[in-house]
């Protein structure tokens, strides 16, 4: 069951995948992931490696070969148990596969290793992967535009992602947001974005990291006239983002989106009370949570 359940979901992403491994990028991360099987059994080159098997054969994988390409295996399967989409699952076993490619070719030949490790590294700084160009409700904000939008209406509810295009986990997230644009953007309730790699003093003012290392990209914040009401990731004394999936269940549940929702539909009717506030949280020192429990509950609550 545990092997069923992987192949029946990605039969069933299938078309999507499709679409995905068409475009350039994933066409050379696809070539360079499989460049040391292409080598190994590509007859008129295999012949002229070198081999640790007993019968000689070098258009075959010796034993120790094997072994890094099962642990290689062992450790995509541990990584996909934590990925949310499907770009995320392709992005794991493309990344690991290069990993994999780099020991390999170092293994068989230094000189074939410095070349594949000079063309990983050519390629990480020329190509960028693909970013979403779906359909969303999502208003995209400058360092000028942000702080006027926020305050023009007190009875909208803006949710701001702060992000950054070369994060590979905003880039994974883009999909999973729009997607809530789509479902829950009303008059009272917006969705807007800004970008922190572009700018800089932003991610000083609204307190979000743009280091690898914090893990606050991406981070999603509500706001209410003006004023910051959640925040997710949260952010302890350290300064460093408690660890927190980014799962659309999560999302709805976290900012209470089905209520803020129901509430914000009226200004669309034309009622312009003033609606009661989501209840600030709590400032507190907040301690990591291990991801295993935080994943338990997530399933509860489906």
């Amino acid at each position: 069951m545990a092997l069923l359940t992987p192949l029946f979901a990605f039969l069933y992403h299938l078309p999507q995948v499709y679409k995905w491994l068409l475009k350039p990028y994933y066409v050379a991360s696809l070539f360079m992931s499989v460049a040391f099987l292409i080598v190994r059994k590509t007859p008129g080159i295999c012949e002229h490696l070198s081999t640790q098997r007993e019968d000689g054969n070098s258009c075959d994988f010796d034993w120790r070969e094997v072994e890094i390409l099962m642990f290689l295996s062992a450790i995509v399967m541990m990584k996909n148990r934590r990925a949310i989409t499907v770009e995320q699952h392709v992005g794991n076993i493309i990344l690991f596969s290069k990993v994999a490619n780099v020991i390999l070719f170092f293994r068989l030949d230094i000189r074939m290793g410095l070349l594949y490790l000079t063309l990983c590294i050519v390629f990480l700084m020329t190509c960028k992967p693909p970013l979403y160009m779906g359909p969303e409700y999502i208003k995209y904000f400058s360092d000028k535009t942000i702080d006027e939008e926020l305050e023009r209406d007190s009875r909208v509810t803006w949710i701001v992602e702060f992000f950054a295009n070369w994060s590979p986990e905003c880039q994974s997230f883009a999909s999973i947001y729009a997607d809530l644009s789509l479902k829950y953007n009303c008059a009272g309730l917006k969705f807007g974005k800004l970008d922190v790699g572009r700018y800089g003093e932003m991610s000083k003012k609204f307190k979000v990291s743009t280091s690898p290392l914090s893990k606050q990209l991406p981070s999603l914040v509500l706001f209410q006239g003006g004023r910051e009401i959640v925040r997710r990731p949260q952010v302890d004394k350290k300064g460093r983002a408690v660890s927190w999936s980014f799962t659309e269940e999560n999302i709805i549940r976290e900012f209470n989106l089905n209520e803020l929702y129901q509430r914000s539909k009226k200004l669309s009717k034309g009622k312009a009370e003033k609606f009661p506030p989501v209840p600030e949280e709590e400032e507190e020192e907040v301690e990591p949570e291990p991801q295993e429990e935080e994943e338990s509950e997530t399933k509860k609550d489906k």
